[in-house]
């Protein structure tokens, strides 16, 4: 169905554009939001009597973007992650990354309107990232990774320590199993030669225990 937008829609186009949707999108969803018009003559006209409108607010997006521009191309991100030795980051820097890093510097921009180079950062190191803004234009800016200092990151001193208490606690519990089937043992040992001792007892003749029968 071909229909005429009657606000900006988000994925979609702005006011004024000419759009084809599924039916059941622009019955359900476009026309009982005010969103979109069925496209006929009576909607054309009525759209090109608003040019002017339509127009000074495509050109105040203009303005708007020029001026994010401006502000994107003098600005720096920089993100600090866990690094090896080699520089290469135990994670990796995306776009969701550096959008969530803008908004905390005070710049609402989308990750799908930021192209990473080579889709995402694998190294510390300085990048170039391009932000697509308002129609062809674009800009960009220095994103900054660094990697986390030795403070920041567990020590190789706390991780020796939790394995060597974790080795402690191991051979605790060997300790303690092996004393177990120790004491088993033993005990299993008493039983049995005390068995045997009353075993003899029983089959040793009277006399030969100094006693004499009748």
């Amino acid at each position: 169905m071909k229909v005429i937008l009657n606000e900006d829609v988000k994925h979609l186009g702005e006011m004024g554009d000419v759009k084809t949707v599924a039916n059941g999108y622009a019955r359900n969803y476009l026309f009982p939001r005010s969103l979109a018009l069925p496209y006929n003559d009576v909607t054309v006209a009525w759209f090109d009597s608003r040019k002017e409108e339509i127009e000074a607010r495509k050109e105040a997006k203009r303005a708007d973007s020029a001026s994010l521009k401006e502000k994107l191309s003098a600005h720096t991100v920089t993100i600090v992650m866990a690094a090896g030795q080699n520089g290469k980051l135990y994670g990796a820097v995306t776009a969701q990354t550096i959008s969530e890093a803008l908004a905390k510097d005070g710049f609402e921009i989308e990750r799908k309107r930021i192209d990473v180079p080579g889709l995402t950062i694998k190294s510390v190191g300085k990048y170039t990232v391009t932000v697509r803004l308002y129609e062809a234009q674009t800009a960009e800016f220095p994103v900054v990774v660094e990697a986390q200092s030795e403070a920041e990151q567990p020590s190789k001193a706390a991780k020796g320590q939790k394995k060597d208490r974790r080795s402690d606690k191991a051979e605790s519990a060997t300790g303690a199993e092996s004393a177990i089937g120790a004491e088993s043992a033993t005990g299993a040992e008493d039983t049995v030669i005390a068995e045997n001792d009353e075993s003899v007892a029983a089959e040793t003749p009277a006399e030969e225990s100094g006693e004499k029968t009748e």
